[in-house]
């Protein structure tokens, strides 16, 4: 589990947000995840991605939540497996408060978007607007993506515990989520289909003709589309556009998935 390959870093953070890491007897023990039956395609690509034997098997239960539910459980027991995810940073038992990003190199936007596929949301409020949130116990998470947040969209969150549950909730809605998810779910990701779908929706949102907008819009020329495509990096060309980051970042994104045509070479 290389971390600097993205479906490896999406893997991991998807694990440390939704997986279980079970101690048995001696050596033993178990690593599973258990997903609604709707989402068991996520769970057939950790299979493939992973090279030791783990199964997959249905069930139906009641929850609290509903009286049948009908869930996918993958379950892995290599021991050297489970050690080198748990040197990764997953540890066993309960976990939810203790979980970090990982050490040393690992590619992040895949690793956040394990995240939030796991333990986010992605798509519109009640009102309509667009957003991406997520919810966690963990403090060491939770400041880490409000600085990762800040450098996609420009945008600071405040990192306060839910006085009711004592859980972080971090929401970016409007233009920042539609930022934010433009960055995490790129074409041929890895990721929850219809998480995917929902950032590809969100990402045709218009803020509505008289609501005040946080800044005035500016047309994209060309030229400048030339200059995001040729620099490939939202934050340099944000420098030498004289726009921010975020605009950069979401007209690369409306540019990839045709949601605007390409410029005309010159």
């Amino acid at each position: 589990m290389d971390l600097t390959v993205p479906k490896y870093a999406y893997m991991f953070g998807f694990l440390q947000a939704d997986g279980h890491l079970h101690q048995g007897a001696g050596q033993k023990g178990r690593l599973s995840v258990e997903l609604n039956a709707r989402d068991i395609e996520l769970l057939r690509q950790f299979q493939k991605l992973t090279p030791y034997y783990s199964s997959i098997r249905e069930r139906t239960r009641s929850t609290n939540f509903a009286e049948t539910a009908h869930s996918a459980v993958w379950s892995l027991c290599s021991l050297e497996a489970r050690t080198r995810i748990n040197e990764l940073g997953l540890p066993y038992g309960r976990k939810s408060k203790n979980i970090t990003p990982p050490p040393g190199e690992f590619s992040q936007r895949d690793y956040l978007r394990g995240v939030i596929d796991a333990d986010g949301s992605v798509g519109y409020t009640s009102k309509g607007f667009p957003f991406v949130s997520l919810t966690t116990a963990s403090t060491a998470i939770g400041h880490w993506l409000r600085q990762y947040a800040k450098n996609v969209t420009g945008a600071e969150r405040n990192l306060k515990r839910n006085a009711r549950d004592g859980i972080y909730n971090l929401l970016y809605a409007m233009e920042p989520g539609q930022s934010l998810a433009a960055h995490l779910y790129y074409p041929g990701c890895l990721s929850l289909d219809r998480k995917l779908a929902a950032a590809q929706s969100i990402a045709t949102w218009l803020r509505p003709s008289g609501m005040r907008a946080a800044y005035t819009a500016r047309r994209w020329e060309e030229w400048e589309d030339r200059v995001l495509l040729e620099l490939n990096s939202p934050s340099a060309a944000a420098e030498k556009l004289g726009r921010t980051p975020q605009s950069c970042n979401l007209r690369s994104w409306r540019l990839r998935t045709g949601q605007v045509p390409m410029p005309k070479s010159q």
